[in-house]
Order: C-alpha cells, then sequence, then structure tokens
C-alpha cells in the first residue's frame, strides 16, 4: 500500500517496479527545441511487457521533428532499470532523469550521442486531492492509461551528436511528460507547446476515448500556464467541450468552464511515425508532427468577455489517433 501511495504522488518515477509481465508498459516523453527552433526532437524511452508467453522490449525512440525521420532503438526487456525512489531510468547505456538525459545510441539506422541538461522545471502541481495532471482519477487503480507531466517548461543546455553532426541545444526549451498502465487509448487528440511570443507560456492538452468499467466516455485534460498561473480545464474540474471538430488541415477545439472559455486552433502537418503501446505489442501506428502551429484564445465568459490571452504556439507537436469521429461526436 505505501508503494502505490508513493507513486500515485510522484507520477514521473517508474510504476513498475517488481512486475515481470504485463500487459504492462510505461514511456517517458522528452522534447528537446534548440534556441533557433531548427533543431526538434522528441526522445522516449520506455519499456514493454508482454502478457505471459508474449515479448517483452525496452526501447528508445527518436523522432526528428524538422524531418519526420523516426528510429525505434529496440533493446531486450533487461536492459531497463529505474531507482525504486526516485526518476531516473536507465536504457542499456542510455540514462534519464529529470534534469538530464545522456545518450550513446548506436544501429544501423542512427547514431546519436551526447549530454543535454535541464534547468527552471515547472512540473504539474502534486496534491492529495489532484495527484498531478489527471487529477482525483490519478488514485484509481482501474484505468487503462495513466499520464503525467514531469515538466510543462524548461530550459535546455548541452550538445548531441546526430549522426555525425554537433547540435547544440543550449538556450532551448523543452518538455517532459510520461504514459504507464496497459495499452494507449484507442482514439485520441494530443497537442503540446511551449514556444509562444509570450515568455513562460505553455500548453499541453489532449482528448481520448476513455474505457470505464464496461463502457467508455470521452475524457479530457488541458493544461494552459500563462502569466505565473496554471489554467486547468478537464472532465475532473466539470469544464465541457463546445466544440471538437478536425479537418485535413486543422483540428479546431473551444472549451469552457464557468469563468473561462479556451479555444484551440492547430494546423494539421507531415510527421513521422512512433511504436505505441497495444496489449500484445509495442505496434507501430502513430503519426506525430512537431511543425504544428496552435492559435490559443482564452477569454472570461463574463464581465465583457475580455480576452486574457491570444497568441500563436510554434514547433507544436500534435497526434490525432484512431476512431476520432468517437471524439468528435460530443
Amino acid at each position: 500500500m505505501l508503494r502505490y501511495l508513493q507513486n500515485v504522488l510522484h507520477p514521473e518515477r517508474y510504476h513498475g517496479n517488481g512486475r515481470t509481465e504485463g500487459p504492462f508498459f510505461e514511456g517517458w516523453y522528452f522534447k528537446l527545441v534548440d534556441a533557433s527552433t531548427h533543431t526538434r526532437l522528441a526522445i522516449i524511452p520506455g519499456v514493454f511487457l508482454g502478457a505471459p508467453g508474449a515479448g517483452s522490449e525496452a526501447f528508445v525512440q527518436v523522432l526528428n521533428g524538422a524531418t519526420g525521420q523516426s528510429v525505434y532503438h529496440r533493446y531486450p526487456a533487461e536492459a531497463f532499470a529505474a531507482a525504486p525512489n526516485a526518476f531516473e531510468v536507465s536504457v542499456g547505456p542510455n540514462y534519464f532523469s529529470a534534469d538530464r538525459i545522456q545518450l550513446e545510441l548506436d544501429s544501423e539506422h542512427q547514431k546519436l550521442s551526447g549530454k543535454v541538461q535541464f534547468a527552471g522545471l515547472r512540473p504539474w502541481p502534486v496534491t492529495l486531492m489532484s495527484p498531478g495532471i489527471m487529477g482525483w482519477y490519478g488514485w484509481l487503480p482501474v484505468m487503462e492509461c495513466y499520464h503525467g507531466v514531469v515538466s510543462l517548461d524548461h530550459a535546455i543546455s548541452g550538445q548531441l551528436s546526430i549522426d555525425g553532426v554537433a547540435h547544440d541545444f543550449s538556450g532551448g526549451r523543452g518538455y517532459i511528460e510520461k504514459d504507464w498502465g496497459e495499452a494507449f487509448p484507442t482514439a485520441y487528440i494530443w497537442m503540446q507547446t511551449n514556444h509562444f511570443s509570450t515568455a513562460g507560456t505553455s500548453l499541453t492538452a489532449s482528448v481520448a476515448v476513455i474505457p470505464w468499467r464496461r463502457t467508455s466516455f470521452v475524457g479530457f485534460i488541458v493544461g494552459l500556464f500563462h502569466n505565473g498561473i496554471l489554467h486547468r480545464f478537464a472532465t475532473y474540474t466539470g469544464a465541457k467541450i463546445e466544440l471538437l471538430a478536425l479537418s485535413d488541415d486543422h483540428v479546431e477545439w473551444r472549451m469552457r468552464d464557468r469563468r473561462l472559455r479556451l479555444t484551440l486552433r492547430a494546423t494539421r502537418e507531415r510527421g513521422g511515425m512512433l511504436h505505441a503501446p497495444v496489449r500484445t505489442e509495442m505496434h507501430r501506428r502513430v503519426d506525430e508532427t512537431m511543425l504544428s502551429r496552435v492559435e490559443v484564445t482564452l477569454a472570461e465568459t463574463t464581465g465583457g468577455q475580455h480576452i486574457l490571452l491570444q497568441d500563436t504556439g510554434h514547433v507544436a507537436a500534435l497526434e490525432v489517433h484512431g476512431e476520432v469521429e468517437r471524439l468528435i461526436k460530443l
């Protein structure tokens, strides 16, 4: 019980210690963008444990957000290790924590090495009543997939060599999140950016089909950090979706609570394919771009509907996956 309580209150840590079989997965998502925004990477370490008789593996995925190239570095499951009481993870010679990553990836498809450090992390607040981005849902032991935000925004320094070319990330910005559980949702939309004209502003937003007992519901979580305030719109806060529409070119999403209305309009751009967990394997199925733009408007719903923020986030990550018709038929 103590281990369970500690894990809920520390979503950044590994939640699979002591497990030898699944279905279970856990993965961390590190977004790295240099000061020029020309070099943009997603580094995704993790582990997949198959059911009895099925395969297990560890991995480090690398998405080049500028070109769409995606490389999946596969390791035996035994190559994955995690500290029991801290966010420290290794996959083979590669090390990951909240303050740095160190990479030694060497395959026929990619050679990537070096170290980058992080400073000034802005984690999603954790309290007893709301242990992270999932709110009180984070306490429930029956969810198919759990989500955590290690840092909405932070500074980066250091260098990485990619196929013999050095890339300096000093002065860049980063973002860290993670997922764990049995499988990804069958349908979801996710977007993230911390590159606004207003310094320090960041956005993470997701909506998904959530299995619930023998049925399912559409749940969403949105965090917009601006002027020192984290504005939260979520199923568990009582916020409502007013509009969710998809076209070949855009995602349009409007939501509100009792005081505020948030409107998001994201461009859909070309991307690269990532592996994601289903219950039986790490399946190559998710298209992610890091070339999107997200127009954001935050306004009051009373008193003249004063606009608190109107800005566009660049270098935005966007995933639209699965039976999204189930999401937009609200």
